[in-house]
């Protein structure tokens, strides 16, 4: 209702108030501005135009990218306003029942590259979201784990492996997506990413690879003492990798892996057998400064391992003598490791680290 000027007088109302009497209450989305079940229709008929391939792709990329970003504004916000919770959880709501997530990593090679960031925007923001301590798109990847292989799959085309990695990383952090994709046959698809030609996309591979076996202790624990053969018989291939970076990138992972402590069991079966030690003395004689010392760090485990044993049966000891083995100082650097080489190199005829006692490198661990 309109109040008239002369009316406004009588109250003598100041000025500056006189306005908000004339201010309409705003619904939650204004005509120029679409609710979320019309963004989500709209993103995906368009998405469907672009699937064809024919000459309306422009007008539709060009509503796709006005999509996202009414999308992304929904979930972030903006500068001036915070993201409204009623619409958020429409729009999550509308992006399950839509089947629209799983539309949109499908056909992300489809959009342009600003699209590609929002996508990736969109879905971790949407992927965070909880309701008390239910995280309800947590709950639909769960349902429907071919996203998850989708993303993973992702490494297989440089336009959009970035950003699949980012987006899998995400999922990674919740234990029961991480689960799914340790468990799963795709998991050894990792190796072949991780030896990639292309840098960046190796790396970011390798980067997801490590990520899926250092954060959940205890279930990745479990996981590899279930696939204990398989997993360390593709692992043995990164180590002799021609690839520099792959190899010191493994070796480093692998003693991390085996030094911690809920991987004990796994440590135990790694450094009771010889050819672990024997690739591990045979990585000191590497080229590579650094491939020696991330290498020794394995090495002094499995040769203690090794010694521990031989001691017990002297005429079984690594040297192939009665004599005791010495453990190389732990505080031998990369340059000093250099002079490692000839030694390992006489593994073969049975005289690596010989004649000395195992008292040192007791001391030292």
């Amino acid at each position: 209702m309109m109040v008239s000027p002369a009316f406004l007088r009588k109250l003598s109302i100041p000025y500056w108030k006189k306005s908000f009497l004339h201010v309409k209450k705003m619904p939650l989305f204004s005509k120029s501005h679409k609710n979320p079940a019309e963004i989500v229709k709209i993103l995906k008929d368009n998405l469907a135009i672009l699937e064809k391939q024919d000459k309306k792709t422009d007008k539709a990329s060009e509503e796709v990218s006005k999509s996202l970003q009414a999308m992304k504004e929904i979930l972030c916000g903006t500068n001036e306003k915070e993201p409204p919770t009623e619409a958020v959880a429409q729009l999550a709501q509308e992006l399950y029942n839509s089947g629209l997530l799983v539309t949109l990593i499908a056909d992300l090679q489809l959009i342009d590259f600003e699209g590609k960031k929002d996508v990736t925007q969109i879905f971790n923001n949407i992927l965070r979201r909880q309701i008390g301590t239910r995280s309800p798109t947590v709950e639909y990847i769960s349902a429907h784990p071919h996203i998850l292989f989708m993303l993973l799959k992702g490494y297989e085309a440089p336009q959009i492996a970035l950003r699949c990695g980012i987006m899998l990383r995400e999922c990674i952090r919740h234990e029961p997506l991480a689960k799914i994709i340790l468990f799963s046959n795709q998991f050894r698809d990792f190796f072949k990413y991780v030896e990639l030609s292309t840098f960046d996309i190796a790396s970011d591979a390798f980067a997801t690879f490590k990520d899926l076996l250092t954060r959940h202790k205890v279930l990745v624990a479990d996981f590899l003492e279930q696939n204990y053969d398989t997993i360390f018989e593709d692992y043995e291939k990164l180590l002799q990798s021609e690839n520099y970076v792959t190899k010191r990138q493994s070796l480093k992972l692998l003693g991390e892996l085996i030094l911690d402590r809920h991987n004990f069991a796994i440590m135990t079966k790694y450094i009771s057998k010889p050819e672990n030690l024997k690739l591990m003395m045979n990585l000191l004689r590497d080229k590579s400064p650094n491939i020696q010392f991330e290498a020794f760090h394995v090495f002094k485990c499995t040769s203690q391992h090794q010694i521990m044993v031989s001691t017990r049966s002297p005429q079984k000891n690594l040297c192939g003598t009665s004599q005791k083995c010495r453990m190389p100082d732990i505080h031998h650097r990369p340059a000093e490791l250099a002079s490692l080489g000839g030694v390992c190199g006489q593994s073969s005829q049975n005289t690596a680290y010989c004649g000395d006692s195992v008292k040192e490198s007791a001391q030292t661990h």
